[in-house]
């Protein structure tokens, strides 16, 4: 399953998102969680100090590597070179599973040790000032969209984004790529109004989109949220004595979480469970070919120099057959 954690700036997404991968982890889950926010403070709630968190290897500095592998013997693909963001997987493509071993997760995920279990840790990595005049944040999220393009999951297994701040995945496609999106909002005007933003945009493309409220102090609180986001709001969090001594650095162990959070946990995996039985791979593939044509019309078409439409297969659909497959190795 493909789980985003999304919100304003502030909101608890990242520590949510961070107690979320704990609780898959404690329930034995296959977990790869992504830190596609550049401001990069997944992998400290999660609990690496400040070295660990600055040697984890950036996915936007291997994006050449990761093009190469997922391009494989694609027949539709001329070059690397030609691949963008949105690029769709098709006959010959390599694809990526969440248990598995392969070159992308040798370049770029890293094994965190949690107190009840392991995952897999990616990062997009920062915006640094070499970036400046030259590029945007959207091309660092590339790689991540790339790699969920071409990505096949089972019903056990996790792939847990921590998204940029805001409604800005919108500038792509990539909030189609997830089973469940999992909002977090503050019970205030601000803290709804990405909400807001998010189901206008979700509306037309069958996004599964639950609230999660967050700093929930009391009945008004959860009445605003309520009135505000309707029957949208899945479940709601209120102040924890372990997540503030977690943020001191000094977590206890996990099990430890309050029982009330743990429960909040709870409904969020069996509302994650319950979007994977309403996954429809043909949609998913429509969606992301749609995307990857209005992306070659705008701009890629004339940046590659390439025309971009031919790389989509029309027959190729991305689905449950590709999970267990044998992974071609390169070459």
């Amino acid at each position: 399953m493909k789980i985003a954690f999304v919100g304003k700036g502030g909101s608890g997404k990242t520590t949510l998102s961070s107690l979320f991968i704990r609780h898959l982890a404690a329930n034995e889950a296959h977990v790869v969680a992504v830190d596609a926010d550049i401001n990069q403070h997944l992998g400290a709630a999660l609990g690496l100090d400040e070295d660990e968190s600055a040697a984890l290897p950036a996915m936007g500095a291997q994006l050449s590597l990761i093009k190469e592998y997922l391009r494989g013997s694609n027949p539709r693909i001329a070059s690397a070179e030609t691949m963008i963001k949105t690029t769709p997987p098709g006959e010959g493509s390599r694809l990526l599973r969440v248990h598995e071993d392969n070159p992308i997760f040798d370049a770029c995920a890293r094994t965190v040790r949690l107190d009840d279990g392991d995952i897999r840790l990616m990062a997009t990595g920062p915006f640094t000032e070499s970036d400046l005049g030259v590029a945007c944040y959207h091309s660092k999220v590339g790689a991540v969209e790339l790699c969920l393009n071409h990505l096949v999951d089972g019903p056990d297994e996790y792939v847990v984004v921590d998204m940029t701040a805001g409604s800005d995945s919108f500038a792509s496609g990539m909030f189609t790529r997830f089973d469940m999106t999992f909002l977090i909002a503050e019970p205030t005007r601000k803290g709804v109004s990405v909400y807001r933003q998010y189901k206008e945009y979700a509306r037309d493309f069958g996004v599964d989109l639950r609230v999660v409220g967050n700093k929930v102090q009391g009945e008004d609180d959860l009445d605003f949220l309520r009135s505000e986001v309707g029957d949208d709001l899945l479940v709601t969090v209120g102040h924890s004595d372990w997540v503030r001594a977690m943020e001191k650095g000094r977590p206890a162990r996990f099990e430890l979480l309050e029982a009330d959070n743990r429960m909040a946990l709870q409904a969020l995996q069996n509302a994650a469970e319950d979007s994977y039985e309403r996954r429809d791979w043909g949609r998913y593939t429509r969606q992301m070919v749609h995307f990857h044509l209005r992306n070659a019309e705008s701009w890629g078409n004339e940046k590659t120099g390439a025309d971009l439409a031919a790389q989509v297969d029309p027959g190729f659909v991305l689905d449950e057959r590709f999970i267990h497959a044998q992974a071609p190795q390169p070459a």
